[in-house]
């Protein structure tokens, strides 16, 4: 029997004793179970996993975000500084990060590493990249010290459980996991009180609306080290300002993939509400939303390119041009994934970013 049928059963079984549960209940399940969850039983990044982030593509994301938190941490006067990272993957963005920084003066003598990883096969990865680094692991951002904070999350809130609502008749009903012929299937609860959708009086009828439960309290965590201490964080996802629709995806194997259909072997993600986080951090002065590719090309990654280029040939050299295209390009990741900064009000925006 495999894990995901185990674990296909055991949602089942947990539905017929409890009823429907929440989509959020579920995408918890399926990627943090103990035993049978997607992150907890494997590393699911690369060629031999079911996707690829921007720092496994080129050494040049990690290098660009590591300098621009580190000139971050230079406008704001230098000193000791947690750095830490949100679902840092196999540590390359980090490991990229302290590489592009030695230079620096003061900036490695001065911070202390900590990541925020629940995936045990990852957080091996994680020290692997990072060996002659201090590194402290956590389980919740609200463990990080309270301290200074230069944070940077790339790919994590997608990957948070997402709760769904349908607005009908002029009322909100959740989407939630059922059974249908013994086989998970979507339905729609009664009508419920959403306080977190108030604003949205911009929904239609039939429309469909997704909100992060884990939203406010980490977002909250993160203001309130750096209103209290200085600091800044970084944060880089796919999504838009505003959520609308359904972008709940699965993915297995590099292709998508029905969302119920193989729970616990699937990667299950959703578009970034960027809104929200600004919502959550009130006390923290946010950039304008910046797509990917501009973020990237402001911090000089074309030059950076053309640099690395010139010792590359052949397949070396086409695979290099490829990776900087994916990153930047409009039709890639340059727009679908956008970047969002929070310093403390009044403070400096971190570099490639405006106010």
């Amino acid at each position: 029997m495999s894990l995901g049928v185990t674990l296909a059963a055991t949602l089942a079984a947990r539905i017929r004793a409890s009823g429907p549960m929440s989509l959020a209940d579920y995408m918890a399940e399926c990627l943090t179970h103990p035993t049978l969850g997607y992150y907890t039983t494997r590393d699911p990044l690369g060629a031999k996993g079911d996707f690829t982030t921007a720092p496994e593509i080129s050494q040049m994301f990690g290098e660009l975000v590591g300098l621009a938190l580190a000139q971050g941490w230079r406008d704001q006067g230098g000193g000791k500084i947690t750095l830490a990272e949100l679902g840092p993957g196999r540590g390359t963005l980090m490991a990229d990060a302290l590489r592009a920084t030695r230079a620096v003066p003061g900036f490695h003598d001065a911070l202390r590493l900590h990541m925020v990883e629940a995936s045990l096969p990852l957080r091996e990865s994680q020290c692997k990249a990072l060996a002659g680094f201090e590194l402290t692991h956590h389980d919740s951002v609200a463990t990080l010290p309270d301290a200074p904070l230069l944070l940077v999350a790339n790919e994590f809130f997608d990957a948070l459980p997402i709760r769904q609502f349908v607005r009908e008749a002029g009322h909100w009903r959740e989407r939630v996991v059922g059974l249908e012929d013994d086989t998970l299937a979507f339905g729609l609860s009664g009508p419920v009180e959403v306080p977190d959708l108030a604003h949205r009086r911009d929904v239609p009828d039939g429309g469909l609306l997704e909100i992060c439960p884990a939203t406010p309290a980490i977002m909250g965590e993160i203001e309130a080290r750096i209103v209290a201490h200085g600091g800044a964080a970084l944060i880089v996802d796919y999504g838009d300002w505003r959520s609308r629709g359904d972008t709940l995806q699965a993915l297995k194997g590099h292709a998508f993939d029905p969302p119920l259909a193989h729970p616990g072997q699937a990667d299950l993600t959703a578009h970034v509400d960027f809104e929200a986080l600004a919502r959550a951090a009130p006390g923290l002065a946010a950039s304008r939303l910046t797509p990917q590719g501009v973020f990237l090309e402001r911090l000089g990654i074309s030059p950076r390119a053309q640099s690395l280029a010139r010792g590359l040939t052949g397949a070396a050299l086409d695979a290099h041009v490829a990776a900087h295209r994916r990153l930047t390009h409009p039709g890639e990741m340059g727009n679908l994934f956008k970047v969002l900064g929070f310093t403390r009000a009044h403070g400096p925006m971190l570099p490639g970013l405006n106010t």
